[in-house]
């Protein structure tokens, strides 16, 4: 689905669909937050230049709005998404933005193209936050409806929760082969 929003810049009308933004948003250390690389590939700049900036600039951009990846979670995302090790790619953890950091980014990054890639990525957080407000609501008045009813939908409403819980990751085999002492 494209987003279709004329922000008064050209005749631009579908400037970036929402899933390109949703999908760079990842939960670390309890916060949603986009990394610098995905946030440099919106901007359409490189990401040392994006960086560079941001180091410039540190004292608009607090713990609460921006983190660096540790070198365990560094590592855990390279092997997450398949990227180069260490003779390629990036040789240095990368920086994560809070929603707040992100809209630091466009005080930094003064481009036309900035201004409105931040408006959207503002409204991916927002819908973010409304679907996670609204499951909570959803959890709230079932709640409700299963202590006004009796036993007799216990099983309807075990159901639901069901349907409501987040999948489990399932257990992989391993790969290759193993020694006969392991098996």
């Amino acid at each position: 689905m494209l987003l279709e929003r004329n922000l008064g810049m050209g005749t631009d009308k579908t400037f970036l669909p929402a899933e390109r933004i949703e999908s760079r948003i990842f939960l670390i250390r309890g916060h949603n937050v986009m990394l610098d690389a995905d946030l440099a590939a919106l901007y359409d700049v490189e990401t040392k230049y994006l960086v560079r900036a941001v180091k410039r600039n540190a004292t608009r951009f607090p713990a609460d709005f921006m983190l660096q990846l540790t070198e365990e979670e560094f590592k855990n995302l390279r092997f997450h998404f398949g990227t180069s090790s260490k003779w390629g790619g990036r040789r240095y953890p990368p920086y994560a933005f809070t929603e707040q950091g992100v809209a630091m980014l466009s005080s930094v990054l003064r481009s036309d193209r900035a201004i409105r890639v931040n408006i959207e990525i503002m409204r991916a957080f927002v819908r973010l936050r409304q679907m996670l407000a609204s499951n909570v609501e959803l959890a709230r008045k079932l709640a409700a409806l299963e202590k006004k009813y009796d036993a007799q939908f216990k099983v309807v409403f075990d159901a639901i929760r069901q349907l409501m819980a987040p999948p489990v990751p399932k257990k992989r085999r391993t790969i290759g082969f193993a020694p006969r002492e392991e098996r």
